[in-house]
């Protein structure tokens, strides 16, 4: 993975970070941030993925979501072999900057899963007097 060289030292005045205007991504010791990922037309959940600072570099320089692969070790186009690529329409910080929020439309058939689905959270967890299981999920 790269190192976070790019972007801004996060700053330890707990207010400059949380209403200052620098980006400074607070990466964990893996060098990841977390990314939240919604359709941009209906704020519709479609992943969770995790950015290193190269991953978010990309983003930011093309417009196209970038994640890093935690389970192949390696940076990720998402959609580079579907064709559902992530067009970025906005791309947002939480308050402490230690999570992203990309809002995105997706080119090629809208599927962002790779179970071939429009979302990763198709199931629902369901519990009544016979256990916990999980459904799947209208929409």
């Amino acid at each position: 993975m790269t190192d976070t060289a790019s972007f801004s030292t996060p700053s330890s005045n707990k207010a400059e970070l949380e209403e200052g205007v620098v980006l400074s991504p607070r990466f964990n010791s893996d060098g990841l941030v977390t990314a939240v990922v919604t359709d941009a037309r209906n704020d519709h959940l479609l992943m969770v993925a995790h950015m290193n600072a190269q991953a978010l570099q990309l983003t930011l320089e093309t417009g196209i979501a970038h994640y890093w692969s935690r389970s192949r070790n390696q940076l990720w186009k998402k959609g580079e072999t579907s064709g559902n690529t992530q067009q970025i329409k906005e791309i947002r910080v939480d308050c402490d900057q230690d999570a992203i929020w990309l809002r995105v439309t997706v080119d090629g058939d809208g599927i962002t899963c790779h179970t071939n689905r429009r979302s990763c959270f198709y199931r629902a967890v369901q519990t009544d007097g016979s256990g916990t299981r999980l459904v799947l999920a209208e929409n």
